[in-house]
């Protein structure tokens, strides 16, 4: 199967691809590559260094199905250009749509963002509840979905609500929750958290890969809207099973500038089959065994806030 990924070199992507190599895939990656590339050289992969609103210049044909990663990653950093971040996911995607429209690809994924639910209340909050997007990244990732739906007729549309991933990949990012959380622990041995009880859904990364192998292979009538999330926790008790693990210090200070704090149902894709293979200790474990190997270092692309900052003023 020919596969077109955007993003590819990202931190999902980046783990991504060699599993749809090792599958038989033939695979083509678009991405600016900002954050670096870490992909390996194989005869079945095509790297194009470029934003993916150009994709109409790679003349790649008979691609079977897409999978949308490119985006603007985060809620800061959506605000630092906030044109760019409706240029990249928004406008860009509807061009992406019409250029796989004419070339007839039939299958489309999407990794939109359990965020845009918003601050929820309930204990299960599933695909069903109304979005209620507290901030522009949030925005973005819904009109962006809308823009995808308003496709229906022309592709089978598989939209991904993730959690938040942890875990280790090539492109490391120290920058969500677990991960920034648990190298804190292991680099500084004290884990600071602001309010600390603000929920956040979570997902392994090697689970978020084995769900977009799962959207490539399900039947086409399940095209559909997915939660994916499978620990709803506060962030003080993920700081906890952190400590459990590596010896360190929390330090709790009761202001927060996040006010987020959302659970996320995801019955719906477990429903459909797909069960979830690992949990957050599996990489708070995985994260400090490959520390204290010194294969996993802090380096200045690994915070995406600040190294977009970088790449922009230049």
């Amino acid at each position: 199967m020919k596969i077109l990924v955007t993003g590819g070199s990202g931190y999902i992507g980046t783990k991504l691809i060699p599993r749809l190599l090792k599958n038989k895939h033939h695979v083509i990656n678009v991405d600016t590559q900002w954050f670096g590339h870490y992909l390996k050289n194989h005869p079945r992969l095509n790297n194009y260094k470029m934003d993916y609103l150009h994709i109409d210049k790679i003349k790649e044909k008979n691609i079977d199905l897409v999978i949308h990663l490119a985006s603007i990653a985060n809620d800061p950093m959506a605000e630092i250009d906030k044109n760019l971040s409706w240029e990249t996911s928004a406008l860009s995607t509807m061009k992406l749509l019409e250029h796989l429209k004419k070339i007839k690809t039939k299958r489309f994924i999407y990794a939109s963002s359990g965020s845009v639910y918003g601050i929820k209340n309930e204990n299960k909050v599933g695909e069903n509840l109304e979005l209620d997007p507290i901030s522009l990244y949030n925005k973005v990732k819904m009109v962006t979905e809308r823009v995808i739906l308003s496709y229906q007729k022309n592709f089978d549309i598989f939209i991904v609500r993730p959690a938040t991933v942890c875990g280790f990949s090539s492109r490391m990012r120290l920058d969500v929750a677990v991960n920034a959380l648990t190298f804190s622990a292991l680099n500084d041995k004290i884990i600071n958290v602001h309010g600390g009880q603000q929920i956040r859904p979570n997902i392994h990364i090697d689970d978020m890969c084995e769900l977009y192998e799962f959207f490539i292979k399900t039947n086409k009538k399940n095209a559909g809207i997915y939660n994916a999330g499978f620990e709803n926790l506060s962030i003080i008790n993920i700081a906890k099973q952190i400590k459990n693990e590596i010896p360190c210090k929390i330090n709790i200070t009761k202001s927060t500038n996040d006010p987020r704090s959302y659970r996320l149902d995801s019955s719906k894709i477990k429903k459909l089959g797909f069960v979830p293979k690992k949990k957050i200790i599996d990489a708070v474990i995985e994260l400090k065994d490959l520390f204290n190997q010194k294969k996993l270092t802090n380096k200045d692309n690994y915070h995406s806030l600040k190294w977009l900052k970088k790449k922009l003023k230049k």
